[in-house]
């Protein structure tokens, strides 16, 4: 699946907000160079030609290769945050809010996988300042499911003595299923949003 046919599943549009309608193409079309070819190894020419324009027309909307990477990464970090914080904060037990968490995180990237890929995977070739802002929305996010999961120790719920660690595992196994997804596979983005629910209780620890 392409970074343009990812735009058309349900209502999460990742690109929906930007505007114009060229500046939308590109960011598309550097999702899927960068996921193709890697950042490094992609040009701007790439990514024009990606987007139906000359090289002369992307550095009206974006001034570097760089820019656009970082805006990609801006909008998938802001995603990640806002769907960890709202699980976080919903209702139910710990094991109920981190289950929801873990699901909607996972089915993100499954379904968006071609972005994820390089949302969670080109976080070096950012520039120091870019980095720096990108790293600290994902220390947020680590810190919303850190939060849910010290509550479910401090309520008996859970059974994890390390819970910065146990964060940290979390997370990286939600986000590596943007490597290996594939959405002519076997199981749903649903299915292994479940699946992977179930795991992470039992990383927790979390009482039946």
């Amino acid at each position: 699946m392409t970074a343009a046919e990812e735009t058309v599943l349900g209502e999460d549009k990742p690109w929906g907000e930007v505007t114009p309608e060229a500046a939308r193409k590109l960011l598309v079309a550097a999702v899927e160079a960068f996921a193709e070819r890697g950042y490094h190894a992609t040009t701007t020419r790439d990514i024009a030609g990606r987007a139906g324009m000359s090289p002369a027309a992307l550095y009206i909307h974006y001034k570097t290769k760089e820019e656009l990477l970082h805006r990609i990464s801006r909008i998938g970090h802001d995603r990640a945050l806002e769907i960890l914080e709202e699980a976080a904060a919903g209702p139910g037990t710990a094991a109920e809010r981190l289950a929801a968490a873990v699901r909607s995180f996972v089915r993100w990237h499954a379904e968006r996988h071609t972005t994820a890929r390089v949302v969670q995977y080109e976080l070096d070739a950012l520039a120091p300042e870019h980095r720096t802002e990108i790293v600290d929305l994902r220390r947020k996010s680590e810190a919303a499911v850190r939060r849910v999961i010290e509550e479910g120790v401090a309520a008996g719920e859970f059974n994890a003595s390390d819970v910065p660690g146990t964060t940290v595992a979390i997370l990286s196994l939600c986000i590596d299923v943007s490597r290996w997804f594939n959405t002519q596979g076997r199981h749903t983005a649903d299915e292994v949003g479940a699946l992977y629910a179930d795991l992470v209780l039992r990383m927790v620890g979390a009482r039946k």
